[in-house]
């Protein structure tokens, strides 16, 4: 028998947790419903969800504080909730390493799609990379002072670990195993992101800018700017 996916939603608002545990366990998934920050760290433990449902405007702890710690330690997929639509909102969010982020009021079926995207999203075996180096294995993609390891989730960078959230780091990947090859940002949200995205191409913007800041500029190897097209991982000859 196949087990349920589990889905914890954290939500102060009971009447809308309730709405939406409903409609995912018509979908056949396991919820368990939590109002509060500091409940959400210990249901996280207990639970073990396959992915949180997180909104914002929590009691105490606010969402953007159980995103950061949930970060340090798990990189489980988390879709943020919230009546804020501006644009710092949601990169706000995506910074802190949410893999979504969902404007409230939502539509019930928008809600279940994304949630099945992300869930597929995170199940998505990597293609096989041909690089081989000892002490390392699963797939990734190395250069000199950069290895980047799609089934651990490392980034190995001038000798040091680099704390990447899951986007930040699939991006990475991403460009890095099509050394010179450009890619516009549409084409960027789609294969990262999923076609069931619906956010702009900023996103792309700011998670680039966010591995910039972590990883830098190398003698051979960059993440450099196509302009008026997007963005390409150059490879010095």
């Amino acid at each position: 028998m196949t087990t349920k996916q589990k889905i914890l939603i954290v939500d102060d608002d009971n009447n809308i947790a309730e709405l939406i545990s409903l409609y995912l366990i018509k979908e056949c998934y396991e919820t368990h419903i939590v109002n509060d920050g500091e409940a959400a760290l210990k249901a996280f433990t207990t639970f073990q969800p396959d992915l949180i449902l997180l909104d914002l405007m929590l009691p105490g702890m606010d969402g953007y504080q159980v995103c950061r710690e949930l970060r340090k330690t798990s990189q489980v997929p988390i879709i943020m909730l919230s009546a804020k639509g501006e644009v710092f909102d949601k990169v706000l969010g995506l910074e802190l390493g949410a893999d979504d982020y969902i404007i409230k009021p939502f539509d019930s079926k928008e809600m279940v799609a994304r949630v099945k995207a992300v869930l597929r999203r995170t199940a998505q075996a990597p293609a096989p990379q041909v690089s081989s180096v000892p002490k390392q294995s699963g797939n990734y993609v190395e250069y000199p002072d950069l290895i980047v390891n799609i089934t651990n989730y490392s980034v190995l960078c001038r000798g040091q670990n680099i704390e990447m959230p899951p986007k930040e780091l699939e991006l990475l990947y991403f460009l890095a195993t099509s050394p010179n090859q450009v890619f516009n940002r549409d084409q960027l949200l789609d294969h990262i992101w999923g076609y069931e995205y619906v956010g702009d191409t900023r996103t792309v913007d700011v998670h680039v800018k966010r591995i910039r800041e972590k990883i830098g500029e190398h003698p051979s190897w960059s993440i450099n700017t196509v302009w008026g097209i997007g963005y390409k991982f150059e490879v010095k000859r």
